[in-house]
């Protein structure tokens, strides 16, 4: 092809000259680049997944995390081989489920709290459930960002999820993930939430202490969520108390103190307590873990603690047959060509969604039948 001539440079345009243009270069250097391609993992075995998270080592774990988070089918037996492995070594920590108002400081909060406890001589491993695009499914992850202090301490383990429409499904990667932290010998769980809703109850089932992060005069608004989320709480801390806040505070933590003495007391045993805090400040953080650690200790010594536990595992029992049964009948190549035609039938109004679920049902167990 030939290269483009510029008229401009005619000798009739007097004064006027273009100069010839250059190719155009790659935005990246090729050479650089082929530095810096990734070579292929190798694929560790189930033993030395286990030998690399006994021995405490970041990396093994997190890749173990990356297993269990795939919805691959494939990786599904390595990731079971995995738990199984570590689940003897797992059930010695205090797993702490906390949640909030949108701009309570959830982050901030547990990145002091987990400090703190660190400097008690404990190992922290928190667990981020971040909320992700209904569109794109995509997450921010950055609770490493915001929790900066507390991602480079040697002690502390910080593992965000997204949770891709799918709450469920993160309730039971996050679970497996405790009986992976605690077999790596990190003795203290944080389980942050994604917000106010659906999660806190599924968080609710899988820790030990559920904290309730509050601001200080946030408003009416918020009366129409209070009430299931408080009845869940064993504790509820105020957060921002610091400056012109303090007094608003403090009000605060009467009015939930008498809201709190509404409720009938919980099978714990535990009354719960309200505290005021600054994360930001770094105050009224050890009356938090004081706390925390007065209930584990009075939970255990009326044996509710590890009744909780046992409920807690058979409940996670149900849950895992709900969720093999969902996968197998997605993944079933009958189903799978049955849906595409009903799906259509439904949108045209020539048959009722509830006739279409029946068809696939029978379509599914007539296949298991055959088996």
């Amino acid at each position: 092809m030939e290269k483009k001539k510029h008229h401009e440079n005619n000798p009739e345009y007097k004064g006027l000259k273009v100069n010839k243009g250059v190719n155009k270069m790659p935005s990246v250097n090729p050479d650089a680049a082929k530095r810096f391609i990734r070579k292929k993992r190798r694929i560790l075995s189930p033993e030395e997944y286990i030998n690399g998270i006994l021995n405490g080592d970041f990396t093994t774990l997190s890749r173990a995390v990356t297993l269990i988070e795939s919805s691959k089918p494939e990786h599904r037996d390595t990731a079971g081989k995995i738990i199984s492995g570590c689940l003897p070594y797992s059930g010695n920590s205090i797993r702490i489920g906390i949640t909030g108002v949108p701009g309570a400081g959830k982050s901030t909060f547990i990145e002091t709290l987990g400090m703190h406890i660190i400097s008690q001589g404990h190992k922290v491993a928190v667990l981020a459930i971040d909320p992700s695009s209904e569109k794109s499914k995509g997450s921010i992850l950055g609770d490493k960002t915001r929790m900066e202090k507390l991602s480079t301490e040697k002690n502390a383990y910080i593992r965000p999820s997204p949770a891709a429409g799918s709450l469920g499904g993160v309730a039971r990667k996050t679970r497996e993930t405790i009986i992976l932290c605690e077999a790596a010998g990190f003795d203290t769980i944080i389980i942050e939430t994604v917000g106010v809703g659906q999660s806190e109850t599924l968080v609710h089932s899988m820790v030990d202490f559920f904290l309730l992060l509050m601001l200080a005069g946030a408003g009416d608004e918020l009366q129409g969520i209070k009430r299931g989320i408080m009845e869940m709480a064993d504790a509820i801390a105020i957060n921002k108390a610091d400056g012109s806040n303090i007094e608003k505070a403090r009000l605060a933590k009467s009015q939930y103190q008498n809201a709190l003495h509404l409720f009938p007391l919980p099978e714990s045993g535990w009354e719960p307590q309200v505290e005021i805090c600054s994360a930001l400040y770094n105050t009224g953080i050890k009356p938090v873990w004081n706390m925390i650690q007065e209930y584990v200790k009075k939970t255990k010594e009326n044996n509710y603690f590890e009744l909780n536990r046992k409920r807690q595992a058979k409940h996670r029992m149900y849950e895992t047959i709900n969720e093999f049964l969902m996968s197998d009948f997605y993944n079933n190549e009958e189903v799978k060509k049955l849906i595409p035609e009903l799906e259509k039938q439904v949108a045209r109004n020539t048959t009722s969604p509830y006739h279409a679920a029946k068809q696939l049902l029978e379509r599914y167990n007539k296949k298991i039948d055959n088996k």
